[in-house]
């Protein structure tokens, strides 16, 4: 099981319409990044984290939810330290594990079927524009549902690397994690094309066919 699973309850949360909750993600995102001050990027933050038990979501959940991205968070930690500011550092960290935390909760708490049928709901102006809501709508779900997957593949590469002595090698990281991406990315189009799924809007509903 992966760390975005979706976990069954019944909570406010897990009720909330998919719209909903990707709205308020939209404007978590856009807050964090308008918020100067590491106080409200912090109180932010701890809602999103208390939003988790409110979910009835464990605190063993919520840790794997950025634990294999700490390796990342630190890095950006150090450069930023060295090159703007110690607490410019913390900033950016405190921003990025409120949005990744953010992200995983609505995963969590959404099948995956309702999110992509939300969001094919209210991209459907984009058939003026000759765009396939379904497909970007697919696409708009997969990439939140496997963004900690991907994650979760580069922490067992880097593993993996480490045991042969090459975890400090960007190379011998980067060529396993990319040819295990592509694999899944293959696996997934197979199983899509097996279940016959088809994301061609009707002639009637298409204003351009």
């Amino acid at each position: 099981m992966t760390s975005s699973d979706y976990q069954p309850g019944h909570s406010l949360i897990h009720r909330t319409p998919p719209v909903i909750k990707l709205l308020l993600l939209a404007c978590t995102g856009t807050a964090l990044f308008f918020l100067p001050q590491l106080w409200l990027s912090g109180a932010v933050a701890l809602l999103v984290v208390l939003l988790y038990p409110l979910a009835g979501l464990s605190w063993r959940l919520l840790l794997r939810q950025v634990k294999p991205l700490w390796p990342v968070l630190l890095l950006l930690f150090v450069v930023q330290g060295l090159l703007v500011s110690w607490p410019a550092g913390v900033l950016v960290v405190v921003r990025l594990a409120a949005l990744i935390l953010a992200a995983a909760l609505i995963t969590l708490t959404t099948r995956s079927s309702a999110m992509i049928a939300a969001l094919e709901k209210s991209l459907g102006w984009l058939r003026f524009l000759g765009i396939n809501p379904a497909k970007v709508s697919l696409a708009l779900a997969l990439a939140m549902r496997f963004i900690p997957v991907l994650a979760a593949i580069t922490v067992d590469v880097r593993e993996a690397q480490k045991a042969r002595g090459l975890d400090h090698s960007i190379i011998a990281i980067a060529v396993p994690v990319m040819v295990r991406t592509l694999k899944m990315a293959e696996d997934i189009s197979q199983a899509i094309e097996a279940r016959a799924y088809d994301a061609a809007p009707d002639s009637n509903d298409n204003p351009r066919a």
